[in-house]
């Protein structure tokens, strides 16, 4: 039996599985068709940009991994990543950082950034039809002092960091412009203390100010969307942060902007799938990076687990699908990296699906009528389900591999274009 003729047999049987439980498959597939994910770029050059060639990371940041075929340039970055979306179902975004920009002439700081440095990202993405993101690039450079930006209590060090903010808002609305796609802008921050703060209040009010300055002009939502996105630690960073996540909720709620939760960015034992609802109840839009935290704030690539499924269950069954911005958070060197990518988004697709899947309104029904006994038996059976039939149906009907099908094209790829580089 052909390849597709038997992933069909296989999505029938399923279906049919599904609606005994009340469950449309073919409304889920729709659903999950129309799920943008916001990819980002780091991981095709281990976070390296192109603003300073050579230049190291620092400010608490660190990625591992010395696996051959780093993309070294921009363009090289932009056929990765076209490798990488013809493995991946559906029509999804591109997340650029500050730091990729692309100079013809003379280099232009940070805090005088304009798009011009970014006409080929634009270029490219209006050709392939797909819609840009982008990040305020707030480390890796040498006026991150002490591991401070917006809260160092030098003004004018201060100010180099409020320009850069407003320049990149800016370049956001005109992304947003430019492919008629609104661009989410998001903002982070290394700044914190390795030890224990004297003083707690004053990097987090000179934060505020800071931040203040820089979202004075509003944005028009049709161009770009602010976020600023909190983080519990990191290196260097462990014993204090002027931006947490009570600082930024706070923030968001009272300037009417995103918060972005990213998955790395809290306790080890602590999920953000809790949180979404909470937060939704204030803020009408949300963003999240999708990330998989081992033991720190690590970004390893998305794996199918819990957390990811809780993560997803959360968006589907509360109906966020049209509320939360969705988008991926890690780097790893250690692998392949367009696999990397590849894997990733598709488990964030499969966890998704596996939400739309569920059935939702018999457990929500049973738990109404203080039935946890059918809630909980409907849970763990459900968890059985031939899902991974639909997927590869999913699959196969958008044009991408099935299954670990993918796994062969890039192992090609690898060999004919990343094996090159040396």
């Amino acid at each position: 039996m052909p390849t597709s003729a038997r992933l069909e047999s296989a999505y029938h049987q399923a279906r049919e599985r599904y609606a005994e439980l009340g469950v449309d498959t073919a409304a889920a597939l729709q659903h999950l068709a129309h799920i943008a994910i916001s990819i980002h770029c780091w991981q095709g050059d281990d976070v390296g940009g192109f603003e300073n060639p050579g230049g190291t990371l620092g400010d608490g940041l660190a990625v591992t991994g010395q696996y051959p075929g780093k993309a070294r340039t921009a363009p090289e970055l932009r056929t990765d990543f076209e490798q990488a979306l013809r493995l991946i179902p559906g029509r999804h975004r591109f997340n650029l950082h500050a730091s990729y920009a692309e100079f013809s002439g003379s280099r232009t700081d940070r805090d005088a950034l304009g798009v011009d440095a970014f006409r080929s990202w634009i270029d490219w993405a209006k050709a392939l039809g797909i819609g840009l993101d982008f990040n305020q690039t707030y480390f890796a450079h040498p006026k991150v002092v002490g591991g401070s930006t917006l809260s160092h209590p030098d003004a004018a060090l201060r100010r180099f960091w409020i320009d850069h903010g407003i320049r990149c808002r800016e370049i956001g609305a005109a992304f947003g412009q430019a492919l008629q796609s609104p661009c989410l802008t998001n903002l982070w921050i290394p700044d914190g203390m390795k030890d224990t703060p004297a003083d707690r209040r004053g990097p987090r009010e000179r934060l505020l100010t800071s931040l203040d300055a820089i979202y004075a002009q509003r944005s028009d939502p049709r161009l770009n969307v602010d976020s600023v996105e909190p983080k519990l630690f990191g290196i260097g960073a462990e014993s204090y942060t002027p931006g947490s996540h009570e600082f930024y909720l706070g923030y968001a709620v009272s300037r009417s902007l995103l918060l972005t939760l990213d998955a790395g960015h809290y306790h080890p034992t602590e999920g953000i799938a809790d949180k979404i609802s909470a937060v939704l109840c204030y803020l009408p839009e949300i963003a999240l990076h999708v990330s998989r935290g081992v033991r720190w704030d690590s970004d390893h690539v998305v794996t199918l687990g819990d957390d990811l499924q809780a993560i997803a269950n959360e968006i589907v069954h509360g109906r966020y699908l049209g509320r939360v911005r969705l988008g991926l958070d890690y780097f790893d060197a250690s692998i392949n990296r367009v696999a990397a990518w590849v894997l990733g988004t598709r488990n964030l697709q499969k966890a998704l699906l596996i939400a739309l899947l569920s059935p939702i309104q018999r457990l929500k029904e049973a738990e109404l009528a203080g039935d946890y006994t059918t809630r909980l038996a409907l849970m763990e059976e459900a968890k059985l389900l031939p899902a991974g039939a639909v997927w590869d149906y999913f699959c196969d009907t958008q044009g991408t591999p099935a299954g670990h099908a993918w796994l062969t094209e890039v192992q090609r790829y690898e060999s004919t274009v990343l094996a090159r580089r040396g």
